[in-house]
């Protein structure tokens, strides 16, 4: 019938644009980026459909569906109302904060799972509002591992049911997941270990008898422990209770350390050392007594010391001894035996001191001398050192392992003439009629006839202050052996290597001040700014120096050099008891004169007033013969001790 096929053919055509609707929905639900605006595919309809039948599957551009008709709402109404195309509305914003500021004031406030008002449940309810909410997701993370802390420390301290309460939290509430195993494994554990730790403890804390039960029960408590530590090897309460059990031998170790008695501390150790080895009370109780141990054996060392100080060298032994014994690495042992070889070596003398002996037959006294440490240097100077020469190597190092004293200042005219007069003699200048002098008028030195040691550098009548000078190593000899005649003991002159470690004074540098120009007056060098009676000036001296003499000055003008002695680089060069050797192959390894009987040459040392500065060097060496005489060398003796 006409209108049978009518009906079938709307019905057919409602049916296609239902399917449309469907379909478009779907894909807005899907692909929620799909414009609102665009056809939704679907069966081809014809455009001259009657009652506009895809009024509902095409948009109008406006947004807005088209009004249906009268025979469309009869299809709406077979077909219910059209599908929504938008996506739901976000919650609002001020919703989510509130919740969230919720979630932290719980947190906050401890409440982590409470079911209504805990944060866990809060944090929860915004990721159902909002599932990407990634302050809602870090939330969730926080109270995941606060429970974990919260777990693992009921853990540690074997409170087992509070641990099986939260590992129960953690897996009803589905937080830290990959942990649960773990932390069961440990659960486990501590209900293995927790009937043990409580037998330990009860034998800790038991009350003995006596030491001998207390010392019985501690291995027993400390058998149980280790057994625990077998089950749970990082198990805290076992750890603790070990400590307890250490503490005992620690205590007793401090205490045997307080009473100086270092091989029952060093036991005591040993003994703490099995139960924790390795342990960091272990480490600092060893310390402490180290440190105990150093102490004491500083104030018995300043004792040893102080032995020495009051010239008794035995008891200073004595307690320099104790202090090694104390500890082996006492500061100040390489300066006690030093002092202490210096002790056995000078008698009631130290380094240092100056003393004159008097004469033991008449009145008078000889020269002051100082006590010379005994020690080693280098002697000689290296290639490289400016103004060496040949006859100073090959540097060798010379032990002085004999005490002995050094002249603290050149044989003054005074010292001498108490020879000359006492002895009645007569020098090698008076002998052969001359010495050298230096004359004003040319800058040079010439001989001279009726010069001796009478005169000064110039000819002129010397003044009993200044260093004797115009005598030849043969009357230096005699001087210093009528000396030990006068004095009882043996006076001499000194070794060339003595005379090197005397003015090094310890220094390894081209001169005892150090490499350079010397500071202000330090000793009667030659100076640029020295100037002669009439004017002149040195062609070769050390710039920017003034000691404020031309000639030799009086003795004891200037400082000291590190051992005590003046002018020992200057004012007057000194006779030395060595023959003259051009190099030192195979000389002395020690200190001793190196003398070969019937040498005609022997050793000059040290400076003058008239020196270059390269033979101011500490390593300078020259020669004359045993009877030459000028007025730049003159005597500085030496003593045995």
């Amino acid at each position: 019938m006409p209108g049978s096929d009518v009906v079938n053919k709307q019905t057919a055509l409602g049916g296609a644009a239902g399917i449309a609707l469907l379909l478009f929905a779907l894909a807005w639900r899907f692909f929620p980026g799909m414009p609102a605006t665009e056809s939704v595919p679907g069966p081809a309809v014809d455009a001259t459909t009657p009652n506009g039948a895809l009024v509902t599957a095409q948009a109008q551009r406006s947004g807005e569906l088209t009004k249906p008709a009268a025979g469309e709402r009869e299809q709406i109404e077979q077909w219910g109302p059209p599908i929504s195309l938008a996506p739901p509305p976000p919650p609002p914003p001020k919703a989510i904060a509130a919740l969230l500021k919720k979630a932290d004031d719980a947190f906050a406030k401890g409440k982590l799972i409470e079911a209504k008002d805990g944060a866990l449940a809060y944090y929860r309810q915004v990721l159902d509002a909002d599932s990407r909410s990634a302050a809602a997701k870090a939330g969730v993370e926080k109270v995941a591992d606060a429970i974990l802390r919260q777990t693992g420390d009921a853990l540690d301290h074997g409170d087992e049911d509070e641990s099986a309460r939260l590992i129960a939290v953690l897996r009803d509430q589905a937080l830290a997941e990959e942990s649960i195993d773990d932390l069961q494994s440990r659960l486990k554990k501590l209900r293995q270990t927790t009937p043990l730790l409580t037998r330990a403890a009860e034998l800790l804390h038991r009350e003995a008898k006596d030491d001998a039960e207390a010392t019985k029960n501690r291995v027993d408590a400390l058998a149980v422990y280790r057994q625990v530590t077998k089950i749970d090897p990082d198990n805290k309460l076992a750890d603790q209770g070990l400590a307890q059990i250490e503490r005992t031998w620690l205590d007793r170790a401090l205490a045997a350390a307080a009473q100086d008695d270092y091989g029952g501390a060093e036991e005591a150790l040993r003994g703490a050392s099995s139960i924790r080895p390795g342990s960091q009370q272990l480490l600092d109780t060893r310390s402490q007594i180290q440190g105990i141990r150093e102490q004491r054996a500083t104030a018995v060392m300043a004792q040893a010391n102080s032995a020495l100080d009051a010239g008794n060298a035995d008891l200073g032994q004595l307690l320099a001894q104790r202090a090694l014994g104390l500890s082996p690495d006492v500061g100040g042992v390489d300066a006690f035996n030093e002092r202490l070889r210096n002790a056995r070596l000078y008698a009631s003398y130290k380094p240092g001191q100056v003393i004159s002996d008097a004469f033991v037959d008449r009145n008078g006294k000889a020269p002051g001398i100082v006590i010379v440490p005994i020690g080693s240097f280098t002697m000689g100077s290296p290639a490289q050192e400016a103004g060496h020469r040949s006859t100073e190597e090959p540097q060798r190092e010379v032990k002085v392992a004999l005490g002995f004293a050094l002249g603290q200042d050149e044989v003054s005219v005074a010292d001498f003439r108490a020879f000359v007069d006492d002895a009645k003699y007569q020098t090698d200048a008076e002998k052969l009629g001359s010495s050298t002098v230096y004359d004003e008028d040319s800058g040079r030195t010439i001989d001279r006839r009726g010069i001796n040691w009478r005169n000064d550098y110039s000819g002129a009548i010397a003044a009993d202050n200044l260093p004797v000078v115009h005598v030849s190593w043969n009357d230096a000899k005699a001087y210093v052996q009528w000396l030990s005649a006068r004095t009882g003991k043996r006076y001499r002159l000194p070794s060339e290597a003595e005379y090197e470690y005397a003015l090094r004074a310890g220094t390894t540098t081209r001169y005892w001040w150090g490499d350079g120009n010397p500071p202000p007056k330090i000793a009667n060098l030659t100076g640029d700014g020295d100037k002669s009676p009439s004017g002149r000036r040195w062609s070769n001296a050390f710039p920017r120096y003034s000691d404020g003499y031309w000639g030799p000055a009086p003795i004891g003008k200037f400082a000291a050099n590190p051992f005590g002695l003046r002018d020992i680089d200057g004012n007057v060069a000194d006779w030395v008891e060595d023959c003259w050797h051009d190099n030192y192959l195979r000389a002395p390894a020690d200190a001793r004169a190196w003398v070969n009987p019937g040498c005609e040459r022997r050793v000059v040392r040290g400076a003058s007033w008239g020196s270059a500065p390269e033979q101011a060097r500490s390593a300078f060496r020259t020669n004359l013969a045993i009877d030459a005489r000028n007025a730049q060398v003159g005597i500085r003796v030496a003593r045995d001790l």
